[in-house]
């Protein structure tokens, strides 16, 4: 029986199945909960390799509560939670490529709109935005994101 180190043929498929298997561990390993909170199902921000994958967001007030029914702000709160979460993962908020926008009535979409083009810096990320039927907590607006260093 042959060494199967030694078959011409077999070496290159475990070498990259070797590579593939480091590169896999590697990027696993980079891998860290951002802002998890002790009791609760999820963590605010997963960072894997370059990438920050950032929680729905509301905007809770100085006591973790959403406060308020004034969209604009509950959208000023939303995006202050955002970069909180952003740069204690070491990114910045220019690295924001994609957010999603959950609303509660797209009624207030041209207020939030107005906040958001405000707070938001250029160039503005892709962006999708959703009416939902209820946020927990009596939230009007709940933001998810995701950052990749450049």
């Amino acid at each position: 029986m042959k060494n199967l180190y030694s078959c011409s043929a077999t070496r290159p498929i475990l070498l990259g199945v070797l590579a593939l298997s480091v590169a896999l561990g590697s990027a696993f390993a980079q891998n860290r909960a951002i802002g998890f909170k002790q009791g609760m199902p999820f963590s605010e921000g997963v960072v894997a390799g370059n990438t920050l994958y950032v929680a729905g967001q509301q905007g809770p007030d100085a006591h973790g509560k959403v406060t308020g029914t004034d969209i604009t702000v509950q959208t000023t709160n939303t995006i202050a939670a955002i970069k909180k979460i952003v740069e204690q993962a070491g990114f910045q908020m220019t690295d924001i490529v994609s957010v999603t926008v959950y609303i509660a009535d797209l009624n207030d979409v041209p207020k939030m709109n107005e906040t958001y083009k405000k707070l938001m810096p250029d160039p503005k990320p892709a962006r999708a935005t959703v009416q939902v039927a209820g946020l927990i907590g009596g939230a009007k607006i709940e933001i998810s994101a995701i950052a990749v260093k450049h």
